[in-house]
């Protein structure tokens, strides 16, 4: 009898262990965006593309923008040494040697000199403009980016459900996953995707408007400077 429940005891382990175990699934970024059909592969192309775009216009303008703001501490001084000594030929090489936004400004206004203040000013205000537009270049496609990346996202995502819909009509009836996988594939990847385009875009967006502030500021301080030394009595 012991022998008997003990061969039933080794046929049952052997059965439990013959039962398959449930294999944990992997899906890759890769598979994730291959699973979600045409559709969704074309949008999620279309915001790889804004993303690349996003972030080389980023650095293009953050290079650009140090590079505005880099000036010689000593630069003013020398400024205004030699107006004050009459050198302006002096003042207006040391301009084009410098070469940044804030010598291109006083060497306009150097330019001025003997005109009327009003004037001066004027041409001083009227070179910040394209010196703010200059900077500026491209700044506004991230703002772009930043707004349009989601609303394509949700785009496929309205998309990936009218196909899960599609084929659930089709079914006939009977709900199965499978079915519906591509549909909601479609619709999760690419919402997942704008956002991360659009929150890089926007990020981006602030961080050069910020970096940008910091040289108009530096631009109209170093303008009032130069107007106020023109200002002193002599």
């Amino acid at each position: 009898m012991l022998n008997i429940l003990l061969q039933n005891t080794q046929e049952t382990a052997e059965v439990l262990t013959d039962v398959e175990q449930p294999v944990e699934k992997t899906l890759s970024i890769i598979e994730l965006i291959s699973s979600g059909g045409v559709a969704g592969q074309l949008i999620i192309a279309l915001l790889f593309l804004m993303l690349v775009g996003a972030i080389y216009i980023y650095f293009e303008r953050l290079f650009a923008i140090k590079a505005a703001s880099k000036m010689d501490a000593n630069f003013m001084n020398q400024i205004k040494d030699h107006v004050s000594h009459g050198k302006i030929d002096s003042a207006q090489i040391l301009c084009a040697q410098v070469n940044s936004p804030v010598s291109r400004l006083i060497g306009k206004g150097i330019s001025r000199i003997g005109k009327p203040l009003a004037d001066i000013n004027t041409a001083i205000e009227n070179a910040g403009r394209l010196e703010v537009y200059g900077l500026e270049k491209n700044v506004s496609m991230l703002a772009t980016i930043s707004g349009a990346g989601p609303m394509i996202g949700f785009l496929g995502t309205v998309i990936g459900m009218i196909l899960a819909i599609f084929e659930l009509a089709n079914a006939g009836g009977t709900i199965q996953m499978d079915v519906l996988a591509s549909g909601l594939y479609t619709a999760m990847t690419t919402t997942v995707a704008g956002l991360i385009v659009g929150i890089v875009a926007f990020m981006a967006y602030n961080h050069l408007v910020v970096k940008t502030d910091k040289v108009v500021y530096q631009m109209e301080a170093n303008s009032l400077e130069f107007l106020d030394h023109l200002n002193e009595p002599s």
